[in-house]
Order: C-alpha cells, then structure tokens, then sequence
C-alpha cells in the first residue's frame, strides 16, 4: 500500500501539470480563433480548406498586433492614435473605462514603464508576518505632499493567483529588495513558496 500510495502521488505531480497547461493552452487557442471572425466567410481557413485547424487565430492575432504595432510606432500612427484617445476622452462613461485601462497598460507594457521592475520583501499585513511584493512606483502629487518620510507604491499579489491583490504605500526602509527577477518572484508566489529561487538568502533584519 505504501509504494501504490507514492506512485499515485508521484503519477498526480506528472500529470496534473502537463493537463493543465494544455488546457490552459487549448482555452487561449480557443480564444484567439475567434479573431478568424473579423475575415469575411469566403476568407475562414475552415472553408478554404475543407477541415479545422486550430491555431490559425493567434497567428492572425499575433500578425494584427505586428502591424498596428509598427504603424503606432511612425509619427504618422503615433498623431492616429493621439487623436482616437482625445476622441475617445469626449465619449462620457467610456473615457473613464478607457483611461483607467491605458494607464495600467502603460505601466506594464511600455518600456519605460516602472511596474513590477523589482521584488521585494515587506511585512505584511502585520508586522512580524513577512511576504514577496513588486515596487510599482513613487507616490506623487497630493498624496506625496502628505507623506513626510521617502515611501514606495507596492503591490502585494494574492496566492496562487498574483492577478489579485492589494496597493499600499510603505517607508523605503521598510522594504528589502531582492537579488531575484520579477519572473523568479511570481514563481515563488504561485507556488506558494514550493519553488524557492536559488538566489543566495538575505537576513531579515531584527
């Protein structure tokens, strides 16, 4: 009973991974097929080809993002997409939605952005009790004004899934930064802290 028992487990940590990741796979090639609806029925590749073949979505998806990306980087594109975000800004309700969206995507995608650049380690949420965060920033204006000590915006992402979490400001010196990359930190927190990043550990201060 003792070895069937362990090769259960061990048959549970092979293939509940693999299941996982090809359904997680198989619902974003889902997904990115429905891009094949804005060619016109004569164009689908079901039709021309007679039988369905997945995959063909994220390639179109993947090349309209290739090529809005290269006309947005022209002056030309550059004054195209000024004006659709002035035109939207006038768009009551929507602008709210649209603004608070561009924003976060600035923050995370653009090169000069600053979001999730370094790891760190904070207590929270009390002290005593120690988690891995991401310095988003500085706080600015008003709230920068009010604050007297040097402070850092930090998120702090849920277990197992860091798309949740929590913004908070905190001291500077109540931040430790870490040697681990940002890729190497969402890991740990996934995981919740089964895959420890190899870097040499640091000592948390008394």
């Amino acid at each position: 009973m003792p070895s069937l028992r362990k090769w259960f487990f061990t048959g549970l940590l092979v293939i509940v991974p693999v299941v996982i990741t090809l359904a997680v796979l198989n619902w974003m090639v889902g997904l990115l097929d429905q891009t094949l609806l804005i060619l016109p029925g004569t164009w689908q590749p079901d039709r021309v080809l007679g039988f369905h073949v997945p995959g063909f979505g994220a390639l179109l998806a993947l090349a309209i993002l290739l090529v809005v990306g290269a006309v947005a980087s022209n002056f030309a594109g550059r004054k195209l997409v000024q004006w659709g975000d002035r035109l939207v800004s006038r768009i009551p309700v929507v602008r709210s939605i649209y603004s608070s969206v561009k924003q976060v995507s600035d923050t995370l995608f653009s090169e000069g952005g600053n979001a999730f650049r370094t790891a760190v380690l904070v207590q929270w949420p009390r002290e005593g009790v120690w988690t891995v965060a991401f310095v988003t920033g500085a706080p600015a204006g008003e709230v920068a004004a009010l604050l007297q000590d040097e402070f850092v915006s930090v998120y702090v992402p849920t277990t197992p899934n860091p798309t949740g979490g929590y913004f908070v400001m905190l001291r500077k010196s109540d931040c430790i930064e870490l040697d681990m990359g940002v890729d190497a930190a969402l890991r740990y927190i996934v995981s919740m802290g089964v895959v420890v990043p190899h870097e040499a550990a640091a000592t948390l201060p008394s």
